[in-house]
């Protein structure tokens, strides 16, 4: 940016008439100089233009990218491998993570570090909002078993736990959408791969660990809590879960030790009126914001 600061400084300023105003028009300007006006803005132009051209000249230096950690995703100076189990958990259930586009560059993702802690041929990610047989055909057919779980909550969701005590086939493999809770709606509901898997939800009283991103709800837990939990009950193992959201917090106590701040859910905002954004007036997103308030599942 120094460069094209510094091109501004050959420009010469236009010298306004004596008594000219800030504000006024080329047409005003026209009128009160008998038509010099439009001479002198010809010149300015010229002028300005010329100024312009030099400016595609100078060279562009490119935005330097911090080195990062080739396990972890994280910039090298706050890596958190650490953090992470020195060999990936051993587990036998299949994990796939349906991954919202725009999630993927996000700087404080789960995601990543999620799979840091888990085999690659166990955890695997899905880029995308629509996905069909004929444009992926791995997740079709691994959505058309009948060992495969989708989490999603809903009316129609069985609690986890209960559904795998009756279940004939135990479950091998388990989906789990990660984005905004509007995205990961529009990725369930427009995608009808997404209707064939047994349709799961977690009943758990954890509050979300991952303080520093605003949630919905009290309730709401991160894409990397929602694995670890899944992942605890299907493998029969708490440790699983301990080791997955050891990073997570590790991430969130570095953010609010350098300048972040503890994020409230939306819930606890709306009910303390503390809610610093004025209630919508569309009436869908007013009535979202009501049950809120009300402690109503959404």
């Amino acid at each position: 940016m120094e460069p094209q600061k510094e091109a501004r400084t050959l420009c010469a300023p236009a010298v306004r008439p004596p008594g000219a105003s800030r504000c006024q028009t080329p047409n005003e300007e026209a009128q009160r100089e008998g038509g010099a006006a439009p001479a002198a803005a010809a010149l300015d132009a010229e002028a300005g233009g010329a100024c312009a051209d030099g400016l595609w000249e100078l060279p562009v230096e490119p935005a330097e990218r911090r080195p990062e950690c080739s396990r972890c995703s994280r910039p090298q100076k706050v890596c958190l491998c650490p953090f992470l189990p020195v060999h990936p958990l051993h587990i036998s259930t299949h994990l796939y993570i349906i991954q919202h586009p725009a999630e993927e560059n996000k700087v404080l993702r789960t995601v990543p570090l999620l799979a840091a802690c888990l085999p690659q041929d166990k955890c695997k990610v899905k880029i995308g909002r629509r996905f069909s047989e004929e444009r992926d055909p791995e997740l079709s057919t691994v959505c058309q078993k009948s060992g495969t779980l989708i989490l999603y909550p809903g009316a129609d969701a069985a609690n986890l736990e209960e559904f795998i005590l009756d279940s004939p086939v135990y479950p091998s493999t388990i989906i789990i959408i990660d984005g905004t809770w509007s995205q990961a709606k529009d990725i369930f509901y427009k995608n009808s791969l997404f209707r064939l898997p047994k349709q799961v939800q977690l009943k758990t009283n954890i509050s979300s660990q991952y303080v520093i991103r605003m949630q919905p709800t009290n309730r709401c837990l991160s894409t990397l809590e929602c694995a670890a939990v899944a992942l605890s009950i299907l493998e029969k193992n708490s440790y699983i879960q301990e080791t997955l959201l050891r990073p997570l917090r590790a991430l969130c106590s570095f953010q609010l030790q350098h300048g972040a701040q503890i994020r409230l859910s939306k819930e606890h905002l709306l009910k303390n009126g503390l809610y610093p954004k004025p209630m919508p007036k569309n009436k869908r997103k007013l009535r979202k914001m009501e049950l809120l308030m009300n402690s109503v599942k959404i």
